[in-house]
C-alpha cells in the first residue's frame, strides 16, 4: 500500500453522527491521519507492533495502523455512540480481529504497548485537555504519535512537557488540518487549522 492510497481509505471512514464540542469531536481528516501514520510505519513503529489509540473516535488511526499490519491495536473511547460507529467501521473494513475496544477514559487504559497513536483534544474548549493523553500515552509507550495545534505557545508547551516526561521529539511534520463547520462557534463552512505531528522517543 501507498500513502496515497491509505489516505483515500482513511478519508471513507464514517465519522461522528452528533459530535460533542466539549470533547472536540471531530474525524481525523484522512490525509493527516495517513501523515501520521505512514510516519510511523516507515519508522517500524507499525507493522507486528502492538499499538494504541488513545481517544480513537470513530476509529480512524486504528484502522490505518490495523491495515499497516499492526499485531493489535486497542482502540480506547469514552464515548459511546462514538464507540457504536466505531465498530461497525472495523466491520465495514474487516479489521475488528486485530482491535480490542475499551470503552473508558484514557486515564484507565493499563496495558504497556509498543507505539500510541493518538488525535487528542487540542485543550480550545476545555483547557490541558490534551494533558492526561500525552500522560498517560507517556506512560505506557516508548514511542507516542501526537496530533497538537501548531502555535509557538503549544509548541513550547510540548517541548517542556514530553521532556519533564522523559521524552524527546524526534519527527515533527505541520498539515493543514480542514474541518467540516459542525459547532456554533465555527464561523466558516471550512475550518483550516495548522497542526503539527509530532513522534516523541522515550530518553533511555
Amino acid at each position: 500500500m501507498k500513502k496515497k492510497e491509505l489516505e483515500i481509505i482513511l478519508s471513507r471512514v464514517k465519522g461522528f453522527k452528533n459530535p460533542k464540542p466539549w470533547l472536540e469531536q471531530y474525524k481525523t481528516p484522512g490525509k493527516v491521519a495517513s501523515t501520521l501514520l505512514w510516519l510511523a510505519y516507515t519508522l517500524g513503529d507499525i507493522k507486528e507492533k502492538i499499538v494504541a489509540d488513545l481517544g480513537a473516535g470513530t476509529g480512524v488511526l486504528s484502522i490505518g495502523a490495523a491495515l499497516l499490519g499492526a499485531k493489535k491495536i486497542y482502540a480506547v473511547e469514552i464515548d459511546e455512540e462514538a464507540v457504536k460507529i466505531l465498530l461497525e467501521n472495523l466491520e465495514e473494513f474487516k479489521v475488528r480481529n486485530v482491535v480490542e475496544v475499551k470503552v473508558s477514559d484514557v486515564s484507565q487504559f493499563s496495558e504497556n504497548v509498543d507505539t500510541v497513536v493518538m488525535n487528542p483534544p487540542f485543550g480550545s474548549q476545555r483547557k490541558h485537555a490534551d494533558r492526561p493523553f500525552l500522560t498517560k500515552a507517556f506512560e505506557v509507550s516508548d514511542v507516542v504519535y501526537s496530533i497538537h495545534l501548531a502555535k509557538p505557545e503549544v509548541r513550547d508547551f510540548i517541548r517542556r512537557f514530553s521532556q519533564e516526561h522523559g521524552f524527546l521529539i524526534t519527527h515533527k511534520i505541520t498539515e493543514e488540518l480542514v474541518i467540516p463547520a459542525q459547532f456554533f462557534f465555527h464561523r466558516k463552512r471550512l475550518e483550516r487549522i495548522k497542526v503539527d505531528i509530532y513522534r516523541f522517543s522515550r530518553i533511555f
